[in-house]
């Protein structure tokens, strides 16, 4: 049960559980708890789906459960993997996700493979990996969106890089197609879109490329890179999106809370740590710490830029360290700090436990876990990390820190806009140490910077109005609102 009683429960979960219509109903509850009790955890969403989105969302599940694995049509297609010939076209292509990269990587990769897949009416079909079984629930109905265990690729994917026969970049550079068309006649194509892709491999998000890649039954895609603001840049692609996403800002927010439910053994950390430890608060703050420096912490000057930011914009009062304060405020806060190290948490702790506030409000301080360093391949790591993420974007106030997927993954679920930490440079605390964000859609981290028509390079962070640079990456791009379109 939720954090409200018995009877106000059942009002609730009726009042919305589907999100608004951006969930379908029908499943079996027991199997996943989270889906449709996460409504109970959370303020109701500023951003509702559209109804093309909705409707976009029940065909692209018919066409799963027509198309997934195993049943009729994927054999079919399969066929043409194993044999290697072009037969006629089949009525179901697919585009397939390898599991690459760190949790918070992967949460944002696959969001943009779906969103992919929808604008291209593919079948996206996830590659379990070591853990994505264990960490999420199915999203779509009745026909698993997993990858077959005996795909016959499936052994080849730890190998595909740019210098795979198969790879689109290399394709081009080698000039292999049948014909000047650019049409690909090649049963599957790999598209690398790894921070490390060079020119041709970017020229993916080209319109007359994604034209050539139309027909090819299987993709396969392997992208450490949330790339849905370079989607925004493809004139094919314009229309679709602007129907699907009136609010540009709203991109992940909607997509992430239709695709991932944490499984039972994550929702029970999540609801656990949250009803002893975050429940009965009057606020709750999240502060995300990601620290790039070498060496270990913590590290005074990123200890003194949070604390800065948080007493500079008003997020937490500050401390009385001359006279005693008598209690006068009844108000309390619950402080979420999530850290690989748990110094950070032990001084901010202290600091309100040995020091009354000057509003006399009682703060909490809680975390977690402190793993030490990223171990990406440990089962309960990753189950903690995705708890973590979910418990951040679950706070009303959020403070993250820069180029941290982490964190853009908890802002986005949550529909928050965080007060983010600048990167610190020389080890010195920067001025001003953190900054609201314009909108809460995750940062592309490697963009292509080329104009497809002109055939030059030209600053794509200045092409449309909703595509601008990130404000923790310079020369990253991210999606916002422009408020004169509002």
């Amino acid at each position: 049960v939720g954090p409200v009683d018995d009877d106000a429960l059942s009002i609730e979960v009726r009042k919305d559980k589907l999100l608004g219509g951006l969930l379908a109903a029908g499943f079996d509850e027991t199997s996943c708890v989270s889906r449709y009790q996460s409504v109970l955890y959370r303020k109701e969403s500023q951003h509702k789906p559209s109804p093309y989105l909705i409707s976009r969302l029940r065909s692209y599940e018919a066409l799963h459960k027509r198309c997934g694995p195993y049943t009729e049509s994927y054999n079919k297609t399969l066929e043409k993997l194993e044999t290697g010939h072009h037969l006629e076209s089949t009525d179901c292509n697919y585009l397939v996700w390898i599991s690459f990269s760190g949790l918070g990587n992967r949460i944002l990769t696959l969001a943009s493979a779906f969103l992919y897949a929808l604008l291209t009416n593919r079948v996206l079909l996830v590659d379990p990996g070591t853990d994505m079984v264990d960490l999420f629930c199915e999203p779509f109905p009745e026909v698993s969106w997993f990858l077959p265990l005996d795909f016959p690729l499936k052994n080849q994917f730890g190998s595909f890089d740019q210098k795979s026969p198969h790879c689109y970049g290399r394709m081009l550079k080698n000039n292999s197609f049948a014909n000047s068309s650019k049409s690909i006649s090649a049963p599957f194509v790999y598209l690398h879109l790894v921070h490390d892709y060079d020119d041709q491999d970017k020229l993916f998000f080209c319109d007359e490329d994604q034209t050539s890649l139309r027909e090819v039954p299987w993709l396969i895609m392997k992208t450490d890179n949330y790339f849905v603001p370079s989607l925004f840049l493809i004139p094919t692609f314009e229309q679709q999106l602007s129907n699907l996403f009136p609010r540009k800002e709203a991109v992940f927010h909607l997509l992430g809370r239709y695709i991932f439910h944490p499984t039972n053994p994550v929702w029970g950390l999540i609801t656990r740590y949250y009803q002893a430890y975050l429940a009965k608060a009057d606020e709750r703050i999240g502060i995300q710490i990601r620290v790039f420096d070498t060496g270990t912490g913590p590290f005074q000057h990123v200890l003194d830029q949070i604390i800065a930011c948080t007493l500079k914009e008003n997020l937490l009062p500050d401390i009385s360290t001359e006279k005693p304060i008598i209690n006068q405020s009844q108000k309390s806060k619950a402080v979420l700090v999530t850290s690989l190290s748990g110094g950070y948490f032990e001084r901010l702790r202290d600091m309100y436990w040995e020091h009354p506030t000057v509003t006399g409000e009682v703060i909490g301080f809680y975390q977690p876990s402190h793993e030490e360093y990223q171990q990406t391949e440990k089962q309960f790591h990753n189950r903690k990390a995705w708890a973590e993420m979910y418990l951040l974007s679950l706070t009303d106030v959020l403070i993250t820190s820069s180029w941290s997927t982490f964190g853009y993954v908890a802002q986005s679920l949550g529909g928050l806009k965080p007060w983010i930490l600048y990167k610190p440079e020389n080890r010195t605390a920067p001025d001003p140490p953190c900054g609201r964000v314009m909108s809460m859609e995750p940062c592309f981290h490697a963009p292509p910077f080329y104009d497809c028509k002109a055939k030059r390079g030209i600053d794509t962070g200045a092409v449309v109005p909703h595509v601008r640079h990130c404000e923790d990456m310079s020369w990253g791009l991210k999606l916002v609102d422009n408020e004169s379109e509002l």
